[in-house]
């Protein structure tokens, strides 16, 4: 094998310049030529290369240039495509399309029925045109003159002593018992009397003969003479044809074109699927609708006859051409997916990724809609820069298109698509578009918008998932659509490994709740399913938390280990002993001894209050116009600056106030946006009241009402005289604030106290009246 190469390639490089190179040998039996596979050196492309060595078979040299020389005239689709020639004093070499000898599939008989009618019909074409149209006798009819093309067509070869009867000197007359194997396949009267016999016979003689020996051959794998006559294998309905052909007389013997008339008849032996459509598909793209069903049809039905060569080769470019020039339509494009599901990456990158790019951009809605259900099909061969930068752009369209069969589709195929989309696409513009889908004015739209989000939910960035997905299964537990719901219940079941056990407890099971005594059972039945299986996670991840994040308990001060804190719960078995106990804490904290200033610019009593208690802050800087709440006589409610929104007030009335406010926010006892500029002291004295308390029988339980009213004329009586040290203050001093002893000039915040002012000595019934709104009010007025 080494030495023929080297051989051949001293040759070529003695004589003209072939741009081919030589390959493997391919065996080939019955022939002079021997048959290398090979390529071009310009591009790669492939072929085939027939050499004849002159020297070796210089006997059989008119032979050899005769083929050359009938390879060069005769162009027929059944003929094999010649590239290139070269012929030398050493060589002959011819350059064709890339072929593979017949006889390797009916050998083994890989063949079936309808591919050998097949590419018996081809033949007999082909036969027909050398009879009628060339006035030619081709002499050598056999399984060794015909190959197989790239597409699976059976072509004729083997023109070695084909020649024209109009040719007194044809060298089939002088040469034609040089042909290999001879003797077999010869007809009976050419064995008997010699080529010139066929002068006087018809001219379709001898190739019909061996059109004959030709089906047995192919039927049954091989061929010897005394097979003659014989229909072992052939079908039945070619018998009668089949032994017209091989008849002894040469004038009876049908010609091929007559048995390829025969064949053609209604129910004849070439009247099938496959060959009919390989009769009509190059006109498919102008064929009426009804006529192209019933091709697609037939197609589709005999696909797995046809070789898969062929389907590749011949009938995919005329699909194509038909789905996008020829108006094919969805069915049409429903084929090509088949056929090219068979296609290598290379072959599908070259014939149908181009073709899909193209239609993605066409405004026909059911080609859009085709593509979308054949996604499935093709995402594998197409690569990530071809979907992020040239299908999805055009694919993204469907989400807002009119129609909704667009639009379910479009969602459908984020499933497909995903796994070839960019993280950067997915979570912008992809969710972009869901979240308009999610709103659809079509249920079925927005359920299946539910139900992508949860399947790609794996797909979604770590910081976008969470907020995503929660403000969208969100809305569809609100959906009015059953199927939503139960969706996004289903959703939330299966996502639920995602989302961190703070996400679950805190953002997902409030949402799940309200499901539960939903008005469809199947939407309650499914909430039920996924409460269990949140609740079972956080239940499993809380056994792990430790008791309390609160840090140790630490005495600061003379505080007694064993007194209790302030607002810490004390252990009691009723189920407001804590609140009773922080509750009568608060009150006995609030109590003390009033404190002079050194000073005596500024008087105040001083709240005792816990070390973690920031002071209070005022950020008014401007000068108080509010009037001397310590003035005798003076119960009206004083003029309050309204910038100063941060009037110092004692802790527990802040707390209480903020904790009167939020529930009562929440519960809806107070509206937004309501006057609360003053507020009701739950402390004040019931006697305070203008309207008698009713009397109530406490059945001898402690009265805390009493023991409240108990402590407030206590105080009053404490208010007739001033602390020392306690002056009144000017109408300066209070319209100045101050830091410390001295006036503040700078303009800077002042940090300031929760005073308890001194009580005055009122009349009983002015005292009833006065006393809510000067304690209420006037918390923080004498900062100002």
């Amino acid at each position: 094998m080494e030495f023929l190469k080297s051989a051949v390639a001293s040759a070529i490089s003695k004589g003209p310049s072939f741009p081919y190179a030589f390959g493997e040998r391919v065996d080939i039996d019955q022939s002079i030529w021997t048959l290398h596979n090979g390529t071009k050196r310009e591009d790669g492309s492939r072929c085939s290369i027939f050499s004849f060595d002159i020297a070796a078979n210089k006997s059989r040299l008119p032979l050899a240039r005769n083929a050359l020389r009938k390879l060069r005239t005769i162009r027929h689709p059944g003929v094999i495509k010649v590239l290139d020639t070269v012929e030398t004093e050493t060589y002959i070499y011819i350059a064709t399309e890339r072929l593979t000898p017949l006889g390797w599939h009916t050998r083994r008989k890989s063949l079936a029925e309808e591919t050998i009618k097949w590419g018996l019909h081809n033949i007999a074409k082909t036969v027909k045109f050398i009879n009628a149209e060339a006035a030619s006798i081709h002499g050598c009819i056999r399984t060794s003159s015909i190959f197989t093309g790239e597409s699976g067509e059976w072509k004729l070869g083997g023109f070695d002593i084909l020649s024209s009867v109009k040719d007194d000197e044809a060298i089939i007359y002088t040469y034609g018992t040089l042909t290999p194997d001879f003797g077999r396949y010869a007809p009976p009267e050419v064995s008997n009397s010699g080529w010139e016999i066929i002068k006087r016979n018809p001219i379709h003689a001898v190739d019909a003969y061996n059109f004959g020996t030709l089906i047995v051959e192919v039927f049954n794998g091989s061929f010897v003479g005394a097979e003659v006559g014989q229909t072992k294998n052939l079908p039945p309905s070619m018998h009668q044809s089949y032994r017209r052909l091989i008849n002894s007389n040469p004038k009876v013997r049908p010609s091929v074109a007559q048995f390829l008339d025969q064949g053609r008849r209604n129910g004849g032996f070439f009247q099938t699927p496959l060959i009919q459509i390989t009769e009509d598909i190059e006109s498919l793209g102008l064929k009426a609708d009804a006529e192209r069903d019933e091709l697609l049809s037939q197609l589709d039905e005999v696909s797995d006859d046809f070789p898969e060569d062929f389907s590749k080769m011949k009938i995919l470019p005329e699909l194509l051409k038909s789905v996008e020039f020829g108006g094919g339509g969805p069915k049409v494009f429903g084929v090509v997916m088949k056929i090219s599901s068979k296609l290598s990456d290379e072959e599908y990158d070259a014939q149908i990724t181009p073709v899909i790019v193209r239609l993605f951009a066409s405004s026909d809605r059911a080609i859009r809609v085709c593509l979308l259900d054949n996604f499935p099909l093709m995402i594998d061969h197409l690569s990530q820069k071809i979907v992020n930068d040239k299908i999805f752009p055009q694919m993204v369209t469907g989400f807002t298109d009119v129609a909704p069969v667009v639009r379910e589709q479009t969602v459908k195929a984020v499933l497909t698509v995903v796994t070839k989309l960019s993280d950067r696409t997915i979570n912008g513009e992809l969710l972009r578009y869901l979240a308009k889908t999610a709103n659809d004015e079509q249920p079925g739209i927005r359920t299946n918008t539910t139900i992508c989000l949860g399947k790609i939910a794996r797909n979604l960035g770590s910081n976008t998932r969470t907020k995503v997905l929660t403000a969208a299964f969100a809305r569809s537990l609100r959906d009015p659509f059953v199927h939503a719901r139960n969706a996004a219940l289903m959703a939330l079941a299966a996502t639920s490994d995602l989302f961190s056990e703070e996400d679950c407890a805190a953002k997902f099971l409030p949402g799940i709740c309200p499901s539960l005594v939903d008005k469809e059972k199947i939407v309650r039945d499914q909430a039920n399913k996924t409460l269990d299986l949140y609740l079972q996670r956080i239940r499993k991840y809380s056994q792990n938390l430790p008791e309390t994040a609160l840090p140790p308990q630490t005495t600061i001060g003379p505080t007694s280990a064993n007194a209790p804190r302030m607002g810490t719960p004390q252990q009691d078995t009723s189920w407001a002993g804590w609140a009773i106990s922080s509750f009568t804490n608060k009150l006995a904290s609030a109590s003390g001894e009033m404190q002079s200033n050194t000073n005596g610019s500024e008087v105040a009593q001083q709240q005792q209050r816990p070390s973690s208690v920031p002071p209070t802050t005022s950020y008014n800087n401007e000068r108080p116009t509010t009037t001397n709440p310590f003035q005798h006589g003076s119960l009206a409610k004083p003029s309050r600056n309204p910038a100063n929104t941060f009037a110092p007030t004692s802790l527990e009335t802040a707390n209480n106030e903020i904790e009167t406010e939020d529930f009562g926010a929440a519960w809806g006892d107070e509206e937004v946006g309501a006057d609360t500029s003053t507020s009701f002291d739950p402390f004040a004295p019931s006697a305070l009241s203008d309207t008698p308390a009713a009397t109530y029988d406490d059945k001898g339980e402690p009265d805390f009402a009493g023991w409240l009213t108990a402590q407030a004329q206590a105080k009053q009586k404490a208010k007739n005289l001033l602390p020392k040290g306690l002056a009144k203050p000017s109408q300066t001093t209070l319209n100045r604030p101050s830091i410390g002893a001295r006036s503040n000039t700078t303009g800077q915040v002042a940090i300031k106290k929760a005073a308890v002012l001194p009580a005055r000595t009122k009349p009983a019934a002015s005292v009833k009246k006065a006393q809510p709104k000067e304690e209420d009010e006037g918390w923080g007025d004498a900062w100002d």
